[in-house]
């Protein structure tokens, strides 16, 4: 790959609304993942791929980010972007012209997605094809699942963000937005001031225009982290990540993790700081730092929660656990036992995408 200064900006402003619970008191972008927050994964990426410095925009907790996270990350020097409030995705990159101004490129990417990102393939792609945007898209998401999905054409140009958009070609497929693109800093002279969405108010108006935007398609492993369902199937797929796909039972289990004896942990994620009791079953689970799983219970698809206990003798099943804090006013469909907030871990809802920045 020819030696180009890539810059990027990794979106983490958002609400995390929908995974609610989990992040009352904490970012979504600090929730860990094999005992990695999730920005890091991304951050890890980045610096792999050679880019001179990142920017995080902030909104939420953005401070416990900052501080978690400090001034670089694995050498690479790291820009903080306060948004007192959302500007969106394409808004969030205004603050941060003069940081893109050194640049070839700028490398976009959602902070609420966990994959192993192609990004040298995206890179070269871009430098290739001579479009002035390319985008990373899944197909291995379905797109009914995320709004229908991106039309394309065979070879790979995008026509259209949605059905019933217009479309500027025949549709040969269509696939689902991987969270990541990478463009020419030449785009940001037509980022104006207040909140913006990069799609509506950016790349609809270049295809209008005539203007090429490409695409990379690749079929790796990629998640979308908004809601507890996704995040559990996400952290369950990285669990076993690195094992054979036949290999279903695998879990990770963090050496700081404490199991007792007899105990079973099937398909789970296990974090630091986490104990199950003697004899206790744990399956397609995930066991925040702290959590605590009493003796002969068993907790089956759940999230249990930083600090988060279950009794001895508790069966679970679906739910995520927390503990009381002060000041948390249950909802209509949680339980409250003992000190602890059971909340229904709920289906997928789909298509509603949370609207973050």
């Amino acid at each position: 790959m020819p030696v180009r200064r890539i810059r990027a900006l990794v979106l983490a402003a958002g609400l995390g609304t929908r995974l609610r619970p989990l992040t009352e008191q904490l970012p979504k972008p600090l929730l860990p993942v094999r005992g990695v927050p999730i920005l890091g994964h991304t951050l890890t990426q980045l610096a792999a791929l050679g880019c001179e410095a990142a920017a995080v925009n902030l909104h939420y907790l953005g401070e416990q980010i900052r501080q978690r996270f400090g001034d670089a990350h694995a050498g690479m020097p790291l820009t903080w972007s306060e948004e007192p409030e959302l500007r969106g995705t394409l808004g969030a990159l205004q603050p941060l012209k003069d940081f893109f101004a050194p640049a070839d490129l700028v490398l976009l990417v959602n902070g609420d997605s966990l994959c192993r990102w192609p990004l040298r393939k995206l890179v070269r792609r871009h430098l290739a094809g001579g479009a002035l945007a390319t985008l990373l898209l899944s197909s291995r998401a379905d797109p009914a699942v995320f709004g229908g999905g991106v039309g394309v054409d065979r070879a790979g140009r995008i026509l259209s963000f949605r059905p019933g958009d217009p479309e500027r070609g025949e549709v040969a497929r269509r696939y689902v937005f991987a969270g990541a693109h990478v463009f020419s800093p030449n785009l940001l002279v037509r980022v104006g001031p207040g909140k913006a969405d990069v799609v509506r108010d950016l790349y609809v108006p270049m295809l209008e225009a005539g203007e090429r935007i490409a695409s990379v398609v690749f079929a790796g492993r990629w998640h979308d982290l908004g809601t507890p369902q996704r995040f559990l199937d996400a952290t369950l797929d990285w669990a076993r990540a690195e094992g054979p796909e036949r290999l279903w039972r695998r879990s990770w289990i963090s050496p700081e993790a404490g199991l007792g004896a007899g105990s079973q942990v099937r398909r789970a994620s296990v974090e630091a700081g986490a104990r199950v009791g003697e004899g206790a079953r744990v399956e397609r689970s995930i066991l925040m730092p702290g959590a605590r799983i009493g003796k002969g219970s068993v907790v089956l698809e759940s999230i249990l929660g930083f600090g988060a206990a279950v009794p001895p003798g508790t069966w679970v099943e679906r739910r995520i656990i927390m503990p009381q804090l002060a000041g948390f006013a249950p909802g209509l469909d949680d339980s409250v036992v003992g000190g602890a907030v059971y909340t229904p871990l709920g289906r997928d809802a789909g298509d509603a995408r949370e609207a973050e920045g």
